[in-house]
């Protein structure tokens, strides 16, 4: 009994802190501070003639394992967008506005795409990450990402160690934030210690904390109303898990589960609040040419 007495107190003090660590953390970032020539020479270029933004081919059964797969973030995360493996022309355009907004013309995006070869190549090739890191932490990345592909186990993601963002979900406000990683990314000196720094504690949060105040800013800045709603609404209570992760090392009960879970209530009640204070004036069109007109399928 004496286990559930302690959970109960342990859980009373997470739910009145948790809020307030919400609204300290997750504030957009206001005025919007963009990003000029943030990348470094020795940033990794792109080959001549390759497209920035590369969308991977429809395959139907492959997609909806993905799909299906995703279902547990879709719950949690409280929108069946998560993970689709159907990303609209509407969120590719928002992020390739924002990756020239702020001068990230190197980073790789691939959209719902495994293209094992050239992730391994661009971990090769990419000298703004010392290669003490890229061949042990950033090797494990690109491994993962070969046996375990994205296009099919899903999980949006910034690889700093090949600078690619992987996106699944048909959410502008998700690819926003993997973008401000890049970004984020970009503006450090040394980018593969700023990117191990991420395995000890509480680094995480730091840098989950930069790439939401930048991606609920850059919609806000923009004029992306629901873009932003939608940023409050998934990417809080999303940023509560990294909360509950950090909260794993310090309470090591039988109810570890049960306190990760209770995290997403708070963050989800906060993100609700601030989603609703939005107002929705309607959101500014982008003017970066459709998809189909610009992005090769590989």
């Amino acid at each position: 009994m004496s286990s559930v007495f302690d959970y109960a107190r342990f859980l009373r003090k997470w739910l009145l802190v948790l809020p307030a660590i919400l609204l300290l953390a997750g504030c957009a970032s206001v005025p919007y501070n963009y990003s000029r020539s943030a990348e470094r020479p020795a940033s990794l270029e792109l080959r001549e003639g390759e497209q920035q933004i590369e969308t991977g081919r429809r395959c139907v059964p492959v997609d909806v394992i993905g799909n299906i797969y995703s279902i547990g973030v879709k719950v949690l995360l409280l929108d069946w967008r998560m993970g689709n493996h159907n990303v609209s022309s509407n969120t590719v355009k928002v992020l390739d506005q924002y990756l020239a907004d702020n001068e990230l013309s190197r980073v790789k995006v691939r959209v719902n795409q495994y293209a094992p070869g050239g992730e391994w190549s661009r971990l090769f090739r990419n000298k703004s990450v010392g290669a003490g890191w890229r061949y042990t932490i950033g090797l494990f990345s690109v491994i993962t990402y070969t046996v375990l592909p994205g296009r099919v186990f899903g999980g949006d993601n910034y690889n700093p160690y090949t600078d690619t963002v992987n996106l699944y979900s048909d959410l502008p406000a998700v690819a926003l934030h993997e973008a401000g990683h890049a970004k984020d990314s970009a503006k450090r000196t040394y980018r593969g210690s700023y990117s191990a720094m991420r395995m000890l504690p509480l680094v995480s949060l730091y840098q989950e904390s930069v790439a939401t105040g930048d991606a609920i800013g850059y919609a806000r800045e923009k004029g992306l109303t629901s873009t932003e709603k939608t940023g409050y609404e998934v990417l809080y209570p999303a940023f509560c898990t990294y909360i509950a992760g950090e909260a794993g090392t310090f309470y090591q009960g039988p109810y570890g589960f049960l306190v990760q879970v209770s995290a997403l209530i708070p963050g989800h009640i906060v993100g609700r609040i601030k989603g609703a204070m939005v107002k929705e004036t309607g959101e500014k069109s982008v003017t970066v040419p459709a998809p189909s007109d610009k992005l090769p399928e590989k």
